[in-house]
């Protein structure tokens, strides 16, 4: 799979991203490790969780994807082959300091994250989603002082907007802090605009690695959801309603056209009109079953003309 330059850092990401979200959630601990094992077998070396997964779903306490991970890292010994990148914010413990970005949750955290993973430094450790109550300055800091002590190597950011990542880049800079390398926002063909109009530019301007989350919006573009079929039966058919209309339909019909011409999936197709962004990084991808891995993974040999992506942004544009 081919390597990426990750911002102005001296990683080399693979084309596609492991998400795992799913892990101990939808898929259950021997899927996740068929997963990863396949993910790696194809080349893939980026590995993206959270500290977070999945508390929402019953009987998890949340840090289930980063145990697995751990497990599975110690099991396979090729940690040093590996780009990790988890994330913090959320709540993930009841009582004081038990969510968001001021020092005392991060130094806490960070640690519960290392043990579970059972590594000694995260690559990438990404602010999951803004915290307003905290000043931003006092989140840098502490991220700093992690990257002085060896625990991480480069922060990213999470869910921010133009704005409040522009602020946090403005004050490292002043502060001399570490800085975000990296954006994790939700971009698909889908759900564009937030993204493009706002965040594309910055994101080139300063050389921010773009990680794009539901590349797949949900799993809406895979093709299983149709106007004529009953609904699938999925623990995220929540987030696919929203693009259950006209546009969204148009969507679908227009990857068929190309993933039939390709002989390929309507799922690649998506992720590859992402690759062929020149923003973008790496597309994070979740994927519950080795079947679900193997029908994404060609998007990074499908490499589509400029006037196939051109296409697909006119036909998206009023989603």
């Amino acid at each position: 799979m081919e390597r990426r330059k990750f911002g102005v850092t001296d990683l080399e990401v693979s084309a596609l991203c492991l998400g795992t979200m799913q892990f101990g959630w939808t898929a259950d601990e021997a899927a996740a490790i068929e997963v990863m094992d396949a993910f790696v077998a194809a080349g893939g070396n980026f590995i993206d969780t959270a500290d977070v997964y999945s508390r929402w779903a019953q009987g998890n306490p949340g840090g289930v994807a980063e145990s697995i991970i751990g497990r599975w890292l110690k099991k396979r010994g090729n940690r040093d082959k590996l780009v990790i990148a988890t994330k913090v914010a959320m709540p993930v413990w009841d009582g004081p300091d038990g969510k968001g970005l001021g020092r005392n949750h991060i130094v806490q955290a960070v640690e519960k994250s290392l043990s579970r993973l059972q590594i000694e430094t995260i690559d990438l450790y990404q602010s999951h989603a803004p915290d307003l109550e905290t000043p931003i300055e006092e989140t840098l800091r502490a991220f700093d002082d992690l990257i002085q002590s060896g625990k991480v190597r480069y922060i990213g950011a999470s869910n921010y907007t133009a704005p409040q990542l522009e602020e946090a880049l403005a004050v490292a800079g002043e502060r001399s802090l570490a800085r975000y390398i990296s954006l994790q926002p939700n971009y698909s063909l889908v759900n564009r605009h937030e993204f493009e109009d706002a965040l594309a530019a910055l994101c080139l301007r300063e050389r921010i690695a773009v990680i794009p989350y539901s590349p797949l919006a949900g799993g809406f573009l895979t093709g299983k959801y149709r106007p004529d079929r009953p609904q699938p039966k999925s623990a995220r058919t929540y987030q696919t309603r929203r693009y259950e209309n006209e546009a969204g339909w148009r969507v679908i019909e227009a990857l068929e056209v190309i993933a039939r011409a390709r002989e390929t999936t309507l799922a690649a197709v998506a992720v590859a009109w992402l690759l062929a962004k020149p923003v973008i990084t790496s597309p994070i991808l979740g994927a519950n079953s080795e079947e679900q891995l193997a029908a994404i993974l060609p998007a990074v040999d499908l490499h589509l003309s400029p006037e196939g992506v051109a296409a697909l942004d006119e036909i998206s544009a009023g989603v």
